[in-house]
């Protein structure tokens, strides 16, 4: 076969990652990027001697990462370690911290005085989201869709037991398990990865409760996050895969229902057999391609993901009591998950994480000090457009973060850097701002779902947020071999 040339748009970890299996399968693989530094959402930000996690902080399915090295012949480029606990929550007005653990007989131990049978409800609960992540996997997540016909064949295969589940929230399995709020709340949080709540998560996705205490846990990588980037890109190097920054792709040239050209802001042309995009699949739709199915009318219609509030501290002084990664509660976790995705008001009395990147990586903070990263959910732009207070949101925020340690961090603070939902919208071409694109909605996800491949043109695909298999680092390098399927498929 000739040596078949492919671009890529976009140098998120989905664009990376599709890049290095197309290389090793021995296609010329170009990537074009906006931004100066590569990596997407999954970036660092280096400030006044600190380094910081932009994005994502920690990671799960590290078993995806491992058979995509087994498959691209390497040997994994960053190293990571399991994380235990995986992390503490805080609920405002108590002293009680609970720690996270896989250890099912030290998590229970924690609830003993509020939930004494939780033991035996946890294991009942997991075991079911065992069973869901079992029968539904290999069968949906890890599947191209042709077509409706296609996806609908495919859930056929799925046992029914599970169909209820797509149209029952996050929240009603879970207290169908449990009694106490704290348990209810602490098991119910890790809906908020997705980007939603457990109020509009589907409860299909309880398999990330499996996923989570069960089957494999989260990660901390060494260094920092951004390791996982740059050292893709060092095996991409070996590869002689051509790296282009500063390409920002705003036209296109098409004939005979193939991609011929994409344009980029200086007016170059940029040719290949085929294509593939790495930026928001719905938004490149809209931007880019103008097409009629992704209009901004069309796009307003669709179920968006939360937007991010998200700043960057680094403070002079050890926060020895603060742990890697941190859970922070308010009051009124039902009213806030109800309302944070359109109430710019509920965002007073927020929950928040916070991840202390310093506590197990030294080189990240100047000695003597600590390099802390806050995220709060909140309204994405559609619904909260201005963000002219954002000093005085992330001041009470730190205010509550020091009421709650005992520490008051404020007089320590040597270097801040603030990200709203303009922000990230900006940086990253977020519709809304939303940080991690269309939502897991019942009806946007599957086959349901803006597919990887383009409706109009033979030759173009895509990969990452707002595409299937859904938004986060694992779907990203489940979605990578996906798209490569697809790029195959046009030989």
């Amino acid at each position: 076969m000739e040596n078949r040339s492919i671009i890529i748009i976009g140098a998120g970890i989905g664009g990376l990652a599709t890049a290095l299996r197309l290389a090793k399968k021995g296609y010329k693989v170009t990537i074009l990027e906006k931004n100066e530094q590569l990596g997407g959402r999954l970036n660092q930000l280096k400030k006044d001697g600190f380094t910081f996690d932009v994005g994502p902080s920690f990671f799960s399915m590290s078993y995806e990462f491992k058979e995509f090295a087994k498959e691209c012949e390497i040997e994994l480029p960053f190293e990571f370690v399991e994380l235990d606990v995986l992390y503490t929550v805080h609920f405002r007005g108590s002293n009680k911290k609970y720690y996270l653990y896989k250890d099912l007989d030290k998590l229970a131990e924690q609830f003993t005085d509020i939930e004494p049978d939780f033991k035996e409800k946890f294991l009942k609960y997991i075991q079911n989201c065992k069973k869901t992540y079992d029968d539904t996997a290999n069968i949906v997540i890890k599947q191209n869709f042709d077509s409706l016909m296609d996806y609908g064949l495919t859930l056929l295969k799925v046992n029914p037991y599970h169909l209820p589940k797509l149209w029952r929230n996050f929240w009603d399995q879970v207290i169908h398990y449990f009694d106490s709020k704290d348990a209810r709340q602490i098991v119910s949080l890790v809906s908020f990865f997705l980007g939603r709540t457990p109020f509009d998560t589907p409860a299909i996705y309880t398999l990330l409760s499996h996923i989570e205490f069960q089957y494999d846990g989260y990660y901390n990588v060494k260094g920092g996050m951004y390791k996982i980037i740059e050292g893709i890109v060092s095996e991409l190097e070996k590869e002689q895969v051509t790296i282009h920054p500063n390409v920002e792709v705003i036209q296109y040239e098409h004939q005979g229902g193939k991609i011929s050209a994409f344009i980029d802001q200086t007016g170059k042309r940029w040719e290949a057999d085929g294509y593939v995009v790495n930026a928001d699949a719905a938004v490149f739709r809209n931007s880019v391609l103008k097409d009629p199915q992704y209009s901004l009318a069309k796009l307003a219609k669709k179920e968006w993901t939360m937007g991010f509030l998200t700043f960057y501290l680094g403070i002079k002084g050890k926060l020895d009591h603060v742990d890697h990664h941190n859970y922070f509660l308010g009051n009124n976790y039902e009213d806030y998950a109800h309302s944070v995705l359109q109430d710019p008001g509920i965002i007073e009395k927020p929950y928040y994480y916070v991840n202390v990147l310093s506590k197990h990586n030294s080189e990240c903070a100047p000695e003597g000090c600590e390099s802390i990263f806050f995220v709060c959910p909140v309204p994405n732009l559609k619904f909260k457009s201005d963000w002219s207070d954002r000093e005085e949101i992330v001041q009470s925020i730190i205010d509550d973060f020091s009421e709650r340690i005992g520490t008051n961090i404020n007089d320590m603070i040597i270097s801040k850097t603030i990200y709203t939902p303009v922000e990230w919208e900006k940086m990253f071409y977020l519709h809304y701002g939303s940080g991690l694109g269309l939502s897991h909605h019942v009806m946007q996800i599957g086959g349901l779902r803006p597919p990887n491949y383009d409706r109009n043109y033979k030759n173009l695909f895509y990969v990452g947020a707002s595409t299937v298999p859904g938004a986060g680092i694992p779907m990203s390098i489940i979605g990578s071999k996906l798209a490569l399927e697809r790029v195959e498929k046009m030989k």
